[in-house]
This record gives structure tokens, C-alpha cells and sequence, in this order.
């Protein structure tokens, strides 16, 4: 008989969390090569947001019968699920791209730049949960400015707009550069929540 069976699980939940973010990082990385022009960049975005999943489900597992995680668990659930929706928009975006049979743009390049500048921060955020040592809204904090830099380089991406004739490239680049956009969104939800875990577990 298992002497042990009765013991609670405690498994490492903020581990699993900053590996999904880890991959989203990689994932954003790859991003940026794609708008770069980067062959089979595209591809590595595709396969990292499906690793990124399955690290996902990895952790709701986890987190379903865990006895006592580090932080709240609805807490860790939405970081993880709202983390997810970077890469999965990333992805989108990307196919996007291929439907309309268009190339990324200088304002496409400068806003994943920032994209994935500012999940890093995400990812710096989410290695000082559940630590005295450094403060999570610090690094979430420097994702929100990076975020926000996007919407900068949207405004002045779709002003750009009206300089061109083509009327299928302007509804295609604006669709595009709206895409860009929701993804800081996303990412300015995920530091969001990191606040609010803070504030929580304070």
C-alpha cells in the first residue's frame, strides 16, 4: 500500500506558469523574425503557440487539484489563460497575413518589436511571484509601457493610411495594425492581473 496516498498535492504551479511564459516569449521572439522576413518564422510561431497550450492545460490540470497554491487560484488561471491569448492573437495575425497575401511593414516590425519587449517583462513579472525578493508590478509595470508604446506606433502606422491609394492595402494594413494592437491589449490584461495577485497576497 502507498503510505503516501493521503498526502496532499502540491505541485509547482508558478513553475508551470513561467514555463507557458517562457514559450510565449520564444513565440514573440519568433514574431519579430516573421516581420522580419524570416523564412519558416511564420511556422515557429504556429508550433510555439501550440507548445504554449499544451503547457496551458499542464497547469489547469495542476491547478484542479492542487491543495494550497502559492497565490489565489483564479488568480493563476486567468494569467495563464490571458497569457495565452498573446500567442494565440500572434498566430492569428500571422495567418492573417497569408490570407490577404500581405507583407509586414516597418510599422508592422516596430510594434512586435515592443510585443514581445513587453512579454518579457510578462515573464520577468511572473519569476518574482511568490518571492520577498523584487516586485512583480515593477516588470509588470514596464510591460504596460511597452504596450503602450504600440498604440503609439498604431496611430501613427493608420495615419499613414491615408497617403495610400490602394483601397484593398489600406483595409488590409488597418485590419493588420488593429491586430497589433489587441495583442497589447492582451498583454496589458495579463500585468493588470499580476497587480492585482500582488495586491491580494500583500
Amino acid at each position: 500500500m502507498n503510505k503516501h496516498w493521503f498526502l496532499p498535492k502540491n505541485p509547482d504551479l508558478i513553475g508551470l506558469l513561467r514555463e507557458q511564459s517562457a514559450i510565449t516569449v520564444a513565440g514573440m521572439r519568433a514574431l519579430v523574425e516573421w516581420a522580419d522576413g524570416v523564412p519558416g518564422a511564420g511556422d515557429d510561431v504556429r508550433a510555439y503557440e501550440h507548445r504554449a497550450d499544451d503547457k496551458k492545460r499542464q497547469l489547469w490540470g495542476e491547478l484542479r487539484d492542487a491543495f494550497s497554491p502559492p497565490i489565489d487560484a483564479e488568480d493563476l488561471y486567468t494569467l495563464s489563460s490571458d497569457l495565452d491569448e498573446v500567442l494565440n492573437a500572434s498566430k492569428n495575425l500571422v495567418r492573417e497575413f497569408e490570407v490577404m497575401r500581405l507583407e509586414p511593414d516597418a510599422a508592422t516590425h516596430e510594434m512586435t518589436v515592443l510585443l514581445a519587449a513587453a512579454t518579457q517583462h510578462l515573464a520577468d513579472a511572473f519569476a518574482r511571484l511568490g518571492k520577498q525578493e523584487g516586485d512583480a508590478t515593477e516588470c509588470a509595470n514596464a510591460a504596460i509601457k511597452a504596450a503602450r508604446g504600440v498604440e503609439h506606433v498604431y496611430r501613427a502606422a493608420m495615419s499613414t493610411l491615408l497617403e495610400v491609394d490602394d483601397l484593398r492595402e489600406v483595409m488590409a494594413r488597418r485590419e493588420a495594425y488593429r491586430r497589433l494592437a489587441r495583442i497589447g491589449d492582451h498583454i496589458h490584461a495579463v500585468a493588470d492581473r499580476v497587480w492585482y495577485a500582488v495586491m491580494k497576497e500583500a
